[in-house]
């Protein structure tokens, strides 16, 4: 008497380790089409049933092109500042004991509770031509507020908890004693940091550079107090894009965030390949 094929299979079948793998993979296959690809995939047929030539002439045209790259560029330089300022700080939390520490640790995540337009209306406040920081730099020539320096602060404002609560869980598994034991080897400071702690928390580093800059791209409260909004000069994309669906140009605002959806997967995609590669050179991950 022979088994049947079914029967012959399931003898050779691997047992899984976690139980109920189909359903929640295709619970989970559902939630993300429903939430996040449906909505993107609808941006895109929307965008695209304009034609290519009038697609090419709203994605390419210089007001278009002028707040993108305002808003991709100084979503960069802010999470370039913050990728520094970021580790600076996770390290200092993690490593030394000091008074007003838990005050501290507990104010950077201010700008993930605080409102973004109440984060921008204290910004516009502070560094505006009569405020207590644009009043001093006024007669040194430095104009902050209403300039893409202006909206570089305010992100470096919303993106700094991402890079120091990313990097920060890392940094406090590196044993302390790699650290010593590369001084005992007769390694100074700036070598411990650049070939021990540095490559530790390099993935962690790129993800909080990653994180800072997605949202730096999106971001439009804590921005257009700042920002002046004067096309060509501080007009951020997000902002156009609301301009234009105010004009009840529909087609023309699918178009720009259709443009920055493709640029930040394609930096996205970017700074991912870049993360793996990393974990792979360094054995972590």
């Amino acid at each position: 008497m022979t088994l049947s094929a079914a029967q012959s299979q399931s003898w050779f079948r691997a047992p899984s380790i976690l139980p109920g793998f189909g359903l929640t993979m295709g619970v989970t296959i559902f939630w993300l089409g429903f939430i996040v690809l449906i909505p993107l995939g609808a941006l895109l047929f929307k965008s695209a049933s304009l034609g290519w030539t009038e697609f090419w002439e709203i994605a390419f045209s210089s007001r278009t092109l002028g707040a993108l790259k305002l808003s991709f560029g100084t979503a960069f330089a802010a999470a370039m500042v913050n990728a520094v300022m970021g580790l600076l700080l996770a390290f200092v939390l993690v490593r030394y004991q000091f008074i007003g520490k838990r005050i501290i640790d507990a104010a950077i995540d201010l700008p993930f509770a605080l409102p973004t337009a109440v984060a921008g209306i204290a910004l516009a406040t502070l560094y505006g031509p009569n405020g207590w920081i644009g009043s001093l730099l006024a007669p040194l020539g430095i104009k902050v507020a209403y300039t893409p320096l202006g909206i570089t602060i305010a992100l470096i404002f919303i993106g700094l908890p991402f890079v120091v609560r990313t990097v920060q869980p890392v940094l406090e598994e590196v044993e302390v004693e790699l650290e010593e034991a590369a001084a005992t080897l007769g390694a100074n400071r700036f070598q411990t940091i650049t070939k021990v702690i540095l490559p530790t928390v390099l993935p962690a580093l790129l993800t909080g550079f990653a994180l800072a800059l997605a949202r730096g791209v999106g971001e439009y409260g804590s921005v257009i107090f700042i920002a002046g909004n004067i096309p060509y000069v501080s007009e951020i994309a997000p902002l156009l894009i609301v301009i234009r669906l105010e004009e009840f140009d529909v087609p023309a605002a699918t178009v720009v965030a259709a443009t920055m959806l493709m640029i930040s997967f394609s930096i996205l995609l970017l700074i991912n390949l870049i993360q793996t590669i990393s974990r792979r050179r360094f054995g972590r991950g």
